[in-house]
């Protein structure tokens, strides 16, 4: 098993700057890409980035040039930089794991809010 779970998130002014936290646990050496997807009220789950083990990153259209997805290997921490936000970011972001046979593991989310 693989336990995900997100911290850092809250409520942020337009413009601002937030980093999420993404720690794993549990059979990590399993895991070849982490991601951040969010899902804001009414809308569907979207991705927003992903880091491969060797660490290439890709980022959706939407954040890219404002968010930053990295990973610490050693700690087994994934992190978001989300800068310049906008009041449209405001969503649940949810940590995810998927392993090299491709299961998912999800965490809990973390709110983020965005007020202009």
């Amino acid at each position: 098993q693989i336990q995900l779970v997100e911290s850092g998130g809250g409520l942020v002014q337009a413009g601002g700057s937030l980093r999420l936290s993404c720690a794993a646990s549990g059979l990590i050496f399993r895991i070849n890409t982490m991601a951040w997807y969010r899902q804001a009220p009414g809308k569907e789950r979207e991705f927003v980035a992903s880091i491969s083990r060797d660490s290439t990153t890709n980022h959706a259209d939407s954040v890219r040039g404002r968010f930053t997805i990295s990973r610490d290997n050693f700690s087994n921490m994934v992190y978001l930089q989300m800068s310049s936000v906008k009041p449209e970011d405001t969503a649940v972001y949810y940590c995810k794991g998927v392993t090299l046979g491709s299961r998912d593991y999800w965490g809990q989310g973390t709110q983020v809010t965005v007020s202009s």
